[in-house]
């Protein structure tokens, strides 16, 4: 089982040089105009440029004929997912051009080891081979029917007989929308309003899980969003992860009236987070005693810890889970699903209502179903669990030789580390680390060819396509950071 580990860490000056480039680019009326490119960075006598980035972002009309507007006029802040916008790490977001195994490549040309993994979907490496092959086969036959098919019933066998607690599963179209339904499902059940959220934990942008949220949220440092009425989170209680008395004291002031408790059995959206030992069996007693439900919210931690996902590798069952990202091979889905008689209240068997229109696509269908198939093969979690464990004592051995403070941990293809001694038990914890120097480690990583996630309160992923070598370079990639920052 993942531990914390703690290191002491120190910053230095960076040595790290802007060089002053331009580059000439004809535009429409066939005028040439001067780009400044301010992203242009020498490492240790490698060029390091992010000009096609920052031209799309900022000035995509000056670098391609097909754009007439700035992406920043296009989408709000420029992407369609607050974290990538780099708020919290600062320097140019990057503009993704192609991904193949545990590597991607940005408009500017520039590889880099990823250990985001597109937030987690790609635990068996970027477009594998196998997977990609199987969805041209599909795309010949439509990629939507709207009705049912065939590859709906295979994924749901494999996932039934992968996962404890499902008897039975409904597939959507996003761990969002996954976590919105079990939220339903567990009041239509139980009859009662309440739920029990952890403090960091993010189930996805509904409203009644905007209190104290992680992932974005916590990133970008937003209060409870705006457009959320108080009526939408009356009913949403908190507590801090890891604390049982909290949650007894909740169920005590609330006798009668809390539906369930859902939370990420591994934190990912505050930082990679553990549970303490007694934690997760807590809570399946607490809950049972007074007849609510234990909601695991797998979208990151199923198949990706074990094959069952967490709550395999917990030996804890919960009554409903959430699944998304893995399921799909990286198209989007999401799934819940739990004991059958609880799962018969969803519509048309029961009175639950939940719909969707390319819920159980054949694409989706088809990628989940060979990405799984390879996640069956003998060795597969035996590995992640190498690179991972070997990653993270990596960097936090090139910390300490470096005096600086860090602590983090991993477990089977799910890490992280924090820039504070540790250890972090819960999101007050992990908000102790030093934000600003994660920033400045971020921005060297990148500059050294690695991707991690760009925010100090995400997880990161390693996958099968990860090897021995990229391990190595990233490590040793880190060591010279910590030298320069």
């Amino acid at each position: 089982m993942a531990g914390l580990a703690g290191v002491g860490l120190l910053w230095r000056s960076s040595t790290t040089s802007l060089v002053p480039l331009t580059s000439t680019k004809p535009s429409r009326g066939g005028r040439r105009v001067s780009i400044a490119v301010r992203n242009a960075i020498s490492v240790e006598g490698k060029s390091y440029t992010l000009q096609k980035s920052e031209e799309i972002f900022n000035a995509a009309k000056l670098t391609d004929e097909r754009f007439s507007f700035s992406v920043k006029e296009l989408m709000p802040g420029g992407v369609n997912s607050p974290v990538r916008a780099f708020k919290s790490v600062g320097g140019q977001p990057i503009v993704f051009d192609s991904v193949k195994g545990s590597h991607m490549w940005d408009v500017d040309g520039n590889e880099y080891i990823d250990y985001v993994g597109s937030w987690g979907p790609a635990i068996i490496g970027h477009a594998d081979e196998k997977v990609n092959a199987a969805l041209i086969e599909a795309l010949k036959k439509g990629t939507s029917f709207g009705a049912p098919c065939v590859l709906e019933n295979v994924l749901a066998e494999m996932v039934i007989s992968a996962v404890p607690s499902i008897e039975m599963v409904r597939f959507v179209n996003s761990g969002t929308e996954a976590c919105m339904g079990v939220l339903r499902l567990a009041r239509a059940f139980t009859g009662r309003p309440k739920i029990i959220k952890f403090e960091g934990c993010y189930h996805g942008h509904a409203d009644p899980y905007l209190v104290k949220a992680g992932s974005g949220v916590a990133t970008l440092g937003l209060p409870d969003s705006p457009g959320v009425p108080k009526g939408a989170t009356v009913d949403t209680l908190t507590s801090p992860y890891n604390d049982l008395e909290t949650i007894k004291s909740l169920f005590d002031t609330h006798k009668g009236e809390i539906a369930a408790v859902i939370l990420e059995p591994v934190v990912g959206n505050a930082g990679f987070i553990t549970p303490k030992p007694d934690f997760l069996n807590g809570l399946r007693e607490i809950t049972k005693q007074d007849g609510a439900l234990l909601i695991f919210d797998e979208v990151m931690t199923g198949f990706r810890l074990a094959y069952g996902g967490a709550q395999e590798y917990f030996g804890i069952t919960p009554d409903l889970t959430t699944l998304g990202k893995v399921i799909g091979g990286g198209l989007p889905v999401g799934a819940y699903g739990g004991r059958k008689d609880i799962m018969q209240m969803v519509a048309p068997a029961g009175p639950m209502y939940q719909a969707g229109t390319l819920s159980g696509n054949p694409l989706a269908m088809t990628a989940g179903i060979h990405t799984l198939r390879r996640l069956m093969e003998p060795g597969s979690y035996d590995y992640l669990e190498k690179i991972s464990s070997d990653l993270v004592n990596g960097i936090l051995d090139a910390g300490k030789r470096a005096g600086h403070e860090m602590c983090g941990g991993s477990i089977r293809g799910m890490f992280g580390f924090f820039f504070t001694e540790g250890p972090v038990y819960n999101f007050q914890d992990a908000k102790m680390s030093d934000t600003a120097k994660f920033a400045r480690f971020y921005r060297g990583m990148l500059e050294e060819g690695v991707y991690l996630a760009p925010s100090q309160f995400e997880a990161g992923f390693t996958s099968l396509a990860h090897t021995s070598k990229d391990i190595d370079e990233t490590v040793e990639a880190a060591e010279r950071v910590f030298r320069r920052i």
